[in-house]
């Protein structure tokens, strides 16, 4: 289990934690300034929404489920993007997420501002988040020692994970220790 909070990795909500913006929800880390605080986008939130009924210029570079994830709490009517790219390359409209992580390394936010085009054949994977999570400076430090996440280490196909409402119990399952077993805490903890 990791202990810093930093680019590239992932908050995992606790059982303990209830509110419902974030309930088991899997949050991949794109910046993180002690002073600045925190943004995330929840990985695992897929939405009833199509990007065609929103951004139909995207679609085609969508990586299923072609819907919109619920990247969070905060500008929920804002669109962020995510996408990998196969090599090394920065392609025209695909910025690199500042992590030193292998896990993340090729991966980036997409201009959705910029024509799609420039990025066909660019990019390998890609998802877009109405809305993001965002920690003022200390306020995530407050909620991890309040017990309400765990910090831990990403791996590469989190982020486009094929079963996204699985997502949660994956990542705790592959921890070591105890912290594996977390992923078998039952929905509703009345029912242990």
């Amino acid at each position: 289990m990791a202990e810093a909070i930093y680019v590239g990795g992932l908050l995992v909500a606790t059982p303990l934690l209830d509110d419902p913006n974030f309930r088991r929800s899997v949050v991949l880390i794109l910046e993180h300034d002690h002073d600045g605080g925190t943004l995330g986008v929840v990985l695992n939130r897929p939405s009833d929404i199509s990007v065609t009924q929103v951004l139909p210029v995207w679609d085609p570079l969508v990586t299923g489920p072609s819907v919109l994830f619920e990247g969070g709490p905060v500008q929920t009517d804002s669109a962020l993007a995510l996408a990998a790219v196969p090599s090394g390359e920065e392609p025209l409209g695909w910025r690199r997420l500042h992590a030193g992580t292998p896990a993340v390394s090729r991966l980036g936010t997409v201009d959705l501002d910029a024509p799609p085009e420039i990025l066909q054949g660019e990019i390998a994977q890609m998802r877009i988040f109405a809305g993001y999570a965002g920690w003022s400076s200390g306020q995530l430090e407050s909620e991890i020692a309040e017990g309400a996440w765990y910090v831990v280490d990403s791996e590469a196909g989190d982020t486009f994970h094929a079963d996204p409402r699985a997502l949660w119990r994956h990542v705790l399952r592959r921890q070591p220790g105890e912290l594996a077993f977390v992923a078998t805490c039952p929905d509703d903890p009345t029912m242990n």
